[in-house]
């Protein structure tokens, strides 16, 4: 099934952190081996009925199998492919959607619940490029929305790591908030997430995990859009 581009509904417009337990107003996922095939669960646990459920995986599966408990959100399109999406129904709060795939190496990236055409809830992803795309449009929302939080943030984020910063603008020759800010204030959503992925590389990292457990600290930019 081809991807769908969706907005992102940036979560905490009013709040620059976010407490854990509203973190996790999402996507609560549980994977289980069955033989060939993989069983996922995916519970709702946004706080309200969603008409949607957008994932994408690592590699192109089948999906051998739908359950829902809860509601029904029927497939749009086939069910081979790297990407899905099951619209056009509704799943209650705290409903849950069993999904089973092969190959059962296969994993999922990126899950997002749908609202209408829009994102709801924060995302499950697992890869720096799902949070490069996350980013560039959840910045891009915002900066529409509340320009003023958006820089206020980006503020505290050259902050928190100016002395990091600082060591690699002198590696670099070059400032790194000069050059962010008119990408931040002014690009489209895929210039945002190019410029990330450029950053990403020369620091050198590879996984998300890299990422977020290495120097840059992202808690502010993250916990403002959700993530």
């Amino acid at each position: 099934m081809a991807k769908t581009r969706y907005a992102w509904a940036v979560l905490g417009l009013c709040v620059i952190a976010l407490s854990a337990a509203s973190l996790a107003s999402g996507v609560e996922v549980a994977f289980y081996g069955a033989g060939t095939f993989t069983v996922g669960l995916f519970t709702n646990t946004v706080g309200s009925a969603v008409t949607g459920l957008h994932i994408e995986f690592d590699q192109e599966v089948t999906v051998v199998n739908k359950v829902e408990i809860g509601g029904y959100l029927p497939a749009i399109g086939g069910l081979t492919g790297g990407a899905f999406d099951f619209a056009g129904g509704e799943l209650a709060a705290g409903g849950v959607v069993e999904l089973d795939w092969e190959p059962a190496d296969a994993k999922p990236t990126l899950i997002m619940w749908l609202s209408g055409e829009t994102a709801t809830g924060t995302p499950y992803f697992t890869t720096l490029d799902k949070l490069g795309f996350l980013l560039g449009q959840g910045i891009v929302q915002l900066r529409e929305a509340n320009p003023e939080l958006l820089a206020a943030t980006m503020e505290q984020f050259f902050v928190a790591n100016e002395e990091f910063f600082a060591m690699l603008e002198q590696a670099l020759g070059m400032s790194l908030q000069e050059s962010l800010m008119p990408v931040i204030l002014t690009a489209p959503a895929e210039g945002i997430e190019n410029f990330f992925n450029t950053l990403v590389g020369m620091l050198g990292v590879t996984t998300l995990e890299g990422l977020l457990q290495g120097d840059v600290d992202l808690s502010a930019l993250l916990a403002l859009l959700g993530l």
